[in-house]
């Protein structure tokens, strides 16, 4: 049975895998031992494997029959595919809330805005990172699509560790906030469509922002630029 301090301790010792293979410090294929992961965090081998189990669950760790798990090799190809269909999912979370939502939750969800234009006024960049979640369930919820509220937090938490990592590039937040405003006004507006399309191009600036970061992993080599479905269809 976990206890809630082991439960803890797996998840430090999972974000800052994660954090460490996304940046490249560990790199893909590089091994995960349990025995000196567990000496290096101060912590027993449990709350070292539960955190290499949640590393294998969103794709950045690879299990080895009989030797272990290594450090997966997530190429930008691979990271666009992951964006693309987020982006899609997440468009189509905001075109349901432009219409689903009822007055309390717009209301909310503009509550949700304007309280997260306080935090890049104060640049306090950890509490818009938690913001920035919570904005984006809000509109899942508003969806009223059950279904597709599992998938777009499927698809989110395979994704967390590189969302969060742009806000390492210069001016994220603020932009951000920016992107989110556009997304709040069409949902409040009724525009389907509109915020759709704000919600997916959204999605997409925040995969060039993540590039900026992984672009020196070694073994990410850059492909064609990261389109929509619906983008490439027009060309």
């Amino acid at each position: 049975m976990r206890t809630p301090h082991r439960t803890t301790q797996a998840l430090k010792v999972q974000s800052a895998l994660a954090d460490d293979i996304v940046h490249g410090r560990i790199a893909p294929g590089e091994p995960l031992d349990e025995t000196r992961l567990a000496r290096a965090f101060g912590v027993s081998r449990t709350p070292v494997r539960e955190a290499i189990r949640q590393l294998e669950a969103i794709g950045l760790a690879e299990a080895r029959p009989h030797r272990g798990a290594v450090a997966a090799d997530i190429s930008e190809q691979r990271l666009d595919e992951m964006f693309v269909v987020m982006a899609e999912l997440e468009a189509l979370c905001a075109r349901f809330a432009a219409t689903a939502m009822r007055p309390a939750e717009r209301q909310a969800l503009d509550d949700l805005h304007r309280s997260a234009g306080s935090l890049v006024t104060e640049g306090s960049q950890e509490a818009y990172v938690t913001a920035n979640d919570v904005f984006h369930e809000a509109i899942y919820r508003g969806a009223h699509n059950g279904f597709l509220m599992e998938m777009a937090l499927l698809v989110r938490a395979r994704l967390a560790p590189f969302r969060h990592a742009q806000f390492e590039t210069v001016g994220r937040i603020e932009k951000s906030h920016y992107e989110h405003g556009q997304v709040v006004e069409a949902i409040l507006r009724g525009d389907g469509e509109r915020a759709a399309m704000d919600m997916r191009r959204h999605i997409l600036v925040v995969r060039s922002a993540v590039e900026t970061v992984t672009q020196a992993i070694p073994g990410h080599e850059r492909p064609a630029a990261v389109r929509s479905p619906s983008e490439a269809a027009s060309t």
